[in-house]
């Protein structure tokens, strides 16, 4: 299991840790969950239903990442993807944070762009952010799928998720750095079977 080391490691110890979690999460992530959330994700873009995506700090940037290779491209031309990052307009963030709650900045966008036969993917390391877990719950309520990135466990967002891809480690820079090869790949499946 990895640890928060005291010392600053080496290239090479950083890099060993690194792939230490990387075949750990190959070792305990089930494929089914993984084609559950390739073949969520194609039925609703398939059918032109919304992916929203969502995160804050460096999950907010992968919300992002994950919604230009959908709506862009990420290996071949096709059509744009109806995938909506729901950390990329700071309007609807400041505004509704400011006048009612950044724990609901999330749940309220997807009560706006949300459609029954929907997705949504969160991410959160901890597991426990509040304003996905807040989504996750509109988001069932509307009938969409709820697909959980997240560290050991799932955290609270367990409870509330459909499919849930954790990654086995407790480290935040690590579990981000599988998040990244866990959802290139996702985006190269959904794309592979649209194109």
């Amino acid at each position: 299991m990895d640890s928060q080391p005291s010392a600053v490691p080496s290239l090479r110890g950083y890099l060993d840790n690194a792939i230490d979690v990387l075949r750990r999460t190959i070792d305990t992530l089930e494929p089914a969950q993984v084609e559950a959330a390739v073949a969520a994700i194609t039925a609703a873009l398939g059918a032109n239903k919304a992916l929203l995506v969502c995160g804050n700090g460096g999950s907010a940037s992968d919300a992002q990442h994950i919604t230009g290779e959908l709506v862009g491209r990420f290996l071949k031309e096709r059509r744009g993807l109806k995938a909506i990052c729901l950390s990329s307009n700071p309007a609807v963030l400041t505004a509704w944070s400011n006048d009612y709650s950044y724990d609901t900045v999330f749940s309220r966008q997807t009560e706006a762009y949300g459609e029954p036969g929907g997705v949504i993917l969160g991410i959160s390391t901890s597991g426990n952010s509040r304003n996905v877990i807040a989504a996750f719950e509109v988001a069932r309520g509307l009938g969409m799928t709820t697909i959980a990135m997240t560290g050991e466990g799932g955290g609270k967002m367990a409870a509330v998720s459909d499919i849930l891809l954790d990654v086995p480690s407790r480290s935040t820079p690590l579990i981000q750095q599988v998040h990244i090869c866990l959802y290139h790949y996702l985006c190269e499946q959904v794309e592979a079977r649209l194109a």
